[in-house]
């Protein structure tokens, strides 16, 4: 091959190199907002405050399972975005924020591993097994969101638990997080803080 055919060769890989890299550049921008274009919302998540130890083992039979069931919501939990009670009778959503899945399945994830890291016992949850188990934690999740007239986040959970031979027991928890403005930034930490209490005080509960 003569001297400019090979110039040439390495003229066209050179841009193939290049297209490749702008194509690349393009791709990242579109995924990290590199683009200057509009930013994605806030996207909240809760995290345990108490967790069980890496190399943790609980084994067992069914007898000795707890399963955390998803509870229960009304309409407004059950979307991902992030409730604001404005008033005794209206409702709307923060803006700018979303929770990164449903905030029942988020709840139950964390009361779930509250429950692993306080008892060491056998606990599921229900999307990881349909075997039988001898304590069935589950409820309705009444409020995970911001109260504007308190200036407050509010986690509050009614929980059911059913035992051995259809033993019943319910009770009613909740914690209040004051002082909170209505942006994302402070909305976030806020629940995640109300959440965990309320998971703790319900771990206490079911060892009692």
């Amino acid at each position: 091959m003569t001297g400019a055919g090979n110039r040439k060769d390495r003229g066209m890989r050179g841009l193939g190199r290049i297209g490749t890299a702008a194509l690349l550049a393009l791709a990242l921008g579109g995924c990290l907002g590199l683009g200057g274009g509009k930013p994605p919302p806030s996207l909240f998540n809760l995290t345990a405050a108490k967790t069980a130890s890496a190399g943790a083992e609980a084994r067992g039979t069914s007898a000795a399972v707890l399963m955390v069931m998803e509870p229960e919501t009304d309409r407004r939990l059950a979307v991902q975005r992030v409730p604001v009670q404005v008033s005794a009778s209206e409702v709307a959503y923060l803006k700018g924020a979303l929770w990164v899945e449903r905030p029942a399945r988020l709840f139950r994830s964390l009361l779930a591993e509250t429950l692993r890291a306080e008892s060491r016992g056998l606990v599921l949850e229900d999307d990881q097994s349909a075997s039988p188990a001898a304590v069935r934690l589950g409820g309705r999740l009444v409020e995970m969101g911001y109260d504007a007239q308190r200036q407050s986040a509010v986690v509050r959970y009614d929980a059911l638990r059913t035992g051995p031979n259809g033993a019943v027991a319910t009770r009613r928890f909740e914690s209040v997080v004051p002082g909170v403005s209505a942006d994302p930034k402070s909305v976030a930490p806020a629940l995640n803080r109300a959440a965990n209490d309320v998971a703790a005080q319900v771990a206490a509960w079911m060892a009692g």
